[in-house]
């Protein structure tokens, strides 16, 4: 059972909501688990903003697990790769095309959805299953063609952050989706 100062999470996959009122008395809400967690089980809470919109809260949002880490997946695709003799057909444009027709079907298990929350709560698992299959095959491609052209995707990612600082700084695009270019100094 996992748990943090506002949730608790049963083994059965249910989650109940702890919230505390104005006597100081908390009260446990049971909530299903498939209308309101994750994949994993793990809930997800957003907090309302005055525009109707929300924003994650830092400490209750959904996380990924530590391991494997991406340098653990990038070996373990090697592995597979180098035991069927494939490294023949994993150039870096072959695994670009090959990305990109999974990103392709990624996109067809959203199409003619309309907007989907967070957290996917209207998906059966099995719809939730296969998501994770696309999503693997996507992530499993970016990584073996990052290490294609010797690409640290790890410390690229940590450089564009950096980049992506300058040119969004927080106290000029609050609340804003305009590209950066659009933005008077």
């Amino acid at each position: 059972m996992a748990m943090n100062s506002d949730e608790v999470h049963g083994l059965n996959g249910d989650m109940s909501v702890q919230s505390t009122h104005t006597n100081g008395n908390a009260l446990t809400t049971p909530v299903k688990s498939d209308s309101a967690c994750c994949a994993n089980g793990d809930a997800v809470f957003q907090t309302p903003k005055q525009n109707g919109t929300s924003r994650r809260s830092p400490t209750k949002t959904f996380s990924f697990t530590a391991e494997p880490t991406i340098e653990d997946i990038r070996r373990m695709q090697a592995e597979f790769t180098d035991e069927r003799d494939w490294n023949q057909f994993h150039q870096p444009r072959n695994l670009l095309l090959a990305m990109v027709g999974e990103v392709g079907e990624v996109s067809e298990l959203f199409q003619w959805r309309g907007e989907v929350a967070e957290g996917l709560p209207n998906w059966t698992a099995s719809e939730r299953e296969h998501l994770a299959h696309e999503l693997s095959d996507v992530l499993i491609y970016l990584v073996e063609l990052a290490e294609k052209c010797h690409i640290d995707l790890p410390q690229a990612v940590l450089r564009k952050m950096a980049v992506n600082r300058l040119k969004y700084p927080a106290s000029k695009v609050h609340g804003s989706a305009k590209k950066y270019t659009e933005y008077n100094d």
